[in-house]
Protein backbone atom coordinates (compact mmCIF):
# COMPACT_ATOMS: atom_id res chain seq x y z
CA UNK A 1 0.00 0.00 0.00
CA UNK A 2 2.82 2.41 0.86
CA UNK A 3 4.37 1.81 -2.55
CA UNK A 4 1.29 3.28 -4.24
CA UNK A 5 1.52 6.65 -2.49
CA UNK A 6 4.06 8.18 -4.91
CA UNK A 7 1.84 7.15 -7.82
CA UNK A 8 -1.23 8.63 -6.11
CA UNK A 9 0.60 11.90 -5.53
CA UNK A 10 1.45 12.07 -9.22
CA UNK A 11 -2.26 11.81 -10.05
CA UNK A 12 -3.01 14.53 -7.50
CA UNK A 13 -0.35 16.70 -9.11
CA UNK A 14 -1.93 16.16 -12.53
CA UNK A 15 -5.37 16.93 -11.10
CA UNK A 16 -4.15 20.34 -9.93
CA UNK A 17 -4.56 21.37 -13.57
CA UNK A 18 -8.32 21.34 -12.97
CA UNK A 19 -7.85 23.78 -10.08
CA UNK A 20 -5.84 26.01 -12.39
CA UNK A 21 -8.74 25.85 -14.86
CA UNK A 22 -11.14 27.03 -12.14
CA UNK A 23 -8.95 29.98 -11.21
CA UNK A 24 -8.42 30.81 -14.89
CA UNK A 25 -12.16 30.77 -15.50
CA UNK A 26 -12.76 33.09 -12.58
CA UNK A 27 -10.11 35.45 -13.98
CA UNK A 28 -11.72 35.35 -17.43
CA UNK A 29 -15.13 36.22 -16.00
CA UNK A 30 -13.66 39.25 -14.23
CA UNK A 31 -11.54 40.38 -17.19
CA UNK A 32 -8.22 39.71 -15.45
CA UNK A 33 -6.58 38.52 -18.66
CA UNK A 34 -2.97 38.25 -17.49
CA UNK A 35 -4.06 36.24 -14.47
CA UNK A 36 -6.18 33.97 -16.65
CA UNK A 37 -3.28 33.12 -18.93
CA UNK A 38 -0.91 32.81 -15.97
CA UNK A 39 -3.15 30.08 -14.54
CA UNK A 40 -3.36 28.42 -17.96
CA UNK A 41 0.43 28.65 -18.13
CA UNK A 42 0.78 26.88 -14.79
CA UNK A 43 -1.57 24.17 -16.07
CA UNK A 44 0.62 23.89 -19.17
CA UNK A 45 3.71 23.41 -17.01
CA UNK A 46 1.97 20.74 -14.93
CA UNK A 47 0.94 18.95 -18.11
CA UNK A 48 4.49 19.17 -19.42
CA UNK A 49 6.20 17.55 -16.43
CA UNK A 50 3.65 15.19 -14.90
CA UNK A 51 4.45 12.49 -17.45
CA UNK A 52 8.04 12.35 -16.23
CA UNK A 53 6.84 11.98 -12.65
CA UNK A 54 4.40 9.27 -13.75
CA UNK A 55 7.17 7.24 -15.36
CA UNK A 56 9.42 7.58 -12.33
CA UNK A 57 6.60 6.53 -9.97
CA UNK A 58 5.50 3.74 -12.35
CA UNK A 59 1.86 4.76 -11.94
CA UNK A 60 0.45 2.25 -14.45
CA UNK A 61 1.82 -0.63 -12.36
CA UNK A 62 1.28 0.81 -8.88
CA UNK A 63 -2.25 2.16 -9.53
CA UNK A 64 -3.59 0.24 -12.54
CA UNK A 65 -7.22 1.12 -11.72
CA UNK A 66 -6.67 4.85 -12.29
CA UNK A 67 -5.81 6.09 -15.76
CA UNK A 68 -3.48 9.05 -15.80
CA UNK A 69 -4.09 9.34 -19.53
CA UNK A 70 -7.84 9.79 -19.05
CA UNK A 71 -7.26 12.28 -16.26
CA UNK A 72 -4.83 14.18 -18.45
CA UNK A 73 -7.28 14.33 -21.38
CA UNK A 74 -10.10 15.69 -19.24
CA UNK A 75 -7.93 18.44 -17.78
CA UNK A 76 -6.31 19.26 -21.12
CA UNK A 77 -9.68 19.74 -22.78
CA UNK A 78 -10.71 22.27 -20.14
CA UNK A 79 -7.40 24.17 -20.01
CA UNK A 80 -6.37 23.90 -23.67
CA UNK A 81 -9.79 24.34 -25.24
CA UNK A 82 -12.76 25.40 -23.13
CA UNK A 83 -11.26 28.19 -21.04
CA UNK A 84 -9.39 29.76 -23.99
CA UNK A 85 -12.57 29.71 -26.11
CA UNK A 86 -14.43 31.37 -23.24
CA UNK A 87 -11.67 34.01 -22.97
CA UNK A 88 -11.93 34.85 -26.67
CA UNK A 89 -15.69 35.27 -26.31
CA UNK A 90 -15.57 37.20 -23.06
CA UNK A 91 -12.92 39.63 -24.37
CA UNK A 92 -14.87 40.30 -27.55
CA UNK A 93 -12.32 38.86 -29.96
CA UNK A 94 -15.04 36.44 -31.07
CA UNK A 95 -18.09 38.64 -31.28
CA UNK A 96 -21.82 38.13 -31.74
CA UNK A 97 -23.47 35.12 -33.31
CA UNK A 98 -20.48 34.43 -35.56
CA UNK A 99 -18.25 34.47 -32.50
CA UNK A 100 -20.44 31.92 -30.75
CA UNK A 101 -20.38 29.76 -33.87
CA UNK A 102 -16.58 29.93 -34.06
CA UNK A 103 -16.24 29.16 -30.34
CA UNK A 104 -18.50 26.15 -30.87
CA UNK A 105 -16.29 25.01 -33.76
CA UNK A 106 -13.28 25.26 -31.44
CA UNK A 107 -14.98 22.94 -28.97
CA UNK A 108 -16.23 20.47 -31.60
CA UNK A 109 -13.05 20.24 -33.67
CA UNK A 110 -11.02 19.73 -30.50
CA UNK A 111 -13.26 16.84 -29.48
CA UNK A 112 -12.36 15.20 -32.79
CA UNK A 113 -8.67 15.63 -32.04
CA UNK A 114 -8.93 14.41 -28.44
CA UNK A 115 -10.88 11.29 -29.42
CA UNK A 116 -8.69 10.42 -32.43
CA UNK A 117 -6.69 7.31 -31.52
CA UNK A 118 -4.20 8.10 -34.31
CA UNK A 119 -3.57 11.72 -33.32
CA UNK A 120 0.07 11.03 -32.41
CA UNK A 121 2.91 9.53 -34.41
CA UNK A 122 5.77 7.34 -33.25
CA UNK A 123 8.17 10.28 -33.39
CA UNK A 124 5.99 12.26 -30.98
CA UNK A 125 4.27 14.51 -33.49
CA UNK A 126 0.61 15.49 -33.40
CA UNK A 127 -1.44 14.70 -36.51
CA UNK A 128 -3.53 17.72 -37.40
CA UNK A 129 -3.62 20.95 -35.43
CA UNK A 130 -3.12 19.77 -31.82
CA UNK A 131 -5.93 21.82 -30.22
CA UNK A 132 -3.56 24.14 -28.37
CA UNK A 133 -6.18 26.87 -28.22
CA UNK A 134 -4.55 28.23 -25.07
CA UNK A 135 -1.58 29.19 -27.25
CA UNK A 136 -3.80 30.54 -30.03
CA UNK A 137 -5.78 32.67 -27.60
CA UNK A 138 -2.58 33.94 -26.02
CA UNK A 139 -1.38 35.12 -29.44
CA UNK A 140 -4.70 36.86 -30.08
CA UNK A 141 -4.31 38.78 -26.82
CA UNK A 142 -0.57 39.37 -27.22
CA UNK A 143 -1.02 40.87 -30.68
CA UNK A 144 -4.35 42.49 -29.79
CA UNK A 145 -5.84 41.20 -33.00
CA UNK A 146 -8.95 42.83 -34.42
CA UNK A 147 -11.99 40.52 -34.32
CA UNK A 148 -11.79 39.75 -38.04
CA UNK A 149 -8.17 38.60 -37.67
CA UNK A 150 -8.95 36.51 -34.60
CA UNK A 151 -11.88 34.92 -36.44
CA UNK A 152 -9.63 34.15 -39.42
CA UNK A 153 -7.03 32.50 -37.18
CA UNK A 154 -9.73 30.36 -35.57
CA UNK A 155 -11.10 29.25 -38.94
CA UNK A 156 -7.63 28.30 -40.19
CA UNK A 157 -6.81 26.32 -37.03
CA UNK A 158 -10.16 24.51 -37.10
CA UNK A 159 -9.57 23.47 -40.72
CA UNK A 160 -6.00 22.39 -39.92
CA UNK A 161 -7.38 20.03 -37.26
CA UNK A 162 -8.49 17.78 -40.12
CA UNK A 163 -5.38 18.22 -42.28
CA UNK A 164 -2.83 15.43 -41.54
CA UNK A 165 0.18 17.70 -41.08
CA UNK A 166 2.62 16.54 -38.41
CA UNK A 167 3.08 19.13 -35.65
CA UNK A 168 6.18 18.63 -33.53
CA UNK A 169 5.96 18.18 -29.78
CA UNK A 170 8.34 20.94 -28.60
CA UNK A 171 10.20 18.78 -26.09
CA UNK A 172 9.87 15.21 -27.41
CA UNK A 173 10.12 15.24 -31.22
CA UNK A 174 13.73 14.23 -32.03
CA UNK A 175 14.10 15.98 -35.41
CA UNK A 176 15.88 19.35 -35.01
CA UNK A 177 15.40 18.98 -31.26
CA UNK A 178 18.16 21.43 -30.15
CA UNK A 179 16.74 24.18 -32.36
CA UNK A 180 13.19 23.36 -31.31
CA UNK A 181 14.18 23.42 -27.64
CA UNK A 182 15.83 26.82 -28.12
CA UNK A 183 12.70 28.15 -29.82
CA UNK A 184 10.62 26.82 -26.94
CA UNK A 185 12.80 28.56 -24.36
CA UNK A 186 12.63 31.84 -26.29
CA UNK A 187 8.86 31.51 -26.60
CA UNK A 188 8.46 30.78 -22.89
CA UNK A 189 10.58 33.79 -21.97
CA UNK A 190 8.56 36.08 -24.24
CA UNK A 191 5.29 34.70 -22.90
CA UNK A 192 6.31 35.14 -19.26
CA UNK A 193 7.53 38.69 -19.90
CA UNK A 194 4.28 39.52 -21.68
CA UNK A 195 2.18 38.24 -18.80
CA UNK A 196 4.29 40.30 -16.40
CA UNK A 197 4.22 43.49 -18.51
CA UNK A 198 0.63 43.11 -19.69
CA UNK A 199 -1.20 42.82 -23.01
CA UNK A 200 -0.49 43.62 -25.77
CA UNK A 201 3.06 42.33 -26.00
CA UNK A 202 5.87 44.80 -26.64
CA UNK A 203 7.21 44.99 -30.22
CA UNK A 204 10.29 42.94 -29.30
CA UNK A 205 8.20 40.25 -27.63
CA UNK A 206 5.86 40.21 -30.63
CA UNK A 207 8.85 39.60 -32.91
CA UNK A 208 9.97 36.65 -30.76
CA UNK A 209 6.45 35.25 -30.56
CA UNK A 210 5.96 35.61 -34.31
CA UNK A 211 9.33 34.04 -35.12
CA UNK A 212 8.82 31.02 -32.87
CA UNK A 213 5.30 30.50 -34.23
CA UNK A 214 6.64 30.69 -37.78
CA UNK A 215 9.29 28.11 -36.87
CA UNK A 216 6.68 25.69 -35.52
CA UNK A 217 4.43 26.16 -38.54
CA UNK A 218 7.41 25.73 -40.85
CA UNK A 219 8.31 22.43 -39.22
CA UNK A 220 4.78 21.16 -39.83
CA UNK A 221 4.69 22.32 -43.45
CA UNK A 222 8.09 20.86 -44.32
CA UNK A 223 7.39 17.40 -42.91
CA UNK A 224 5.60 14.85 -45.11
CA UNK A 225 1.95 14.53 -44.00
CA UNK A 226 0.91 11.57 -41.89
CA UNK A 227 -0.79 8.76 -43.77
Amino acid sequence: MRASWPAALVHVFTALGAVCALFATEAVLTGAWQAAFAWLGIALIIDGIDGTFARVADVTTKLPRFSGERLDLVIDYVTYVFVPALALLQAGYLDGGIGLLLASLILLSSLFHFSDTESKTEDHCFVGFPAVWNIVAFYVFAFQMPPWAAASVVVVCVVLTFVPLRWAHPMRTPALWPLTALATVLWAGAAIFTLWAGFPATPLMQIILFATAAYGIGLALLRPPAR
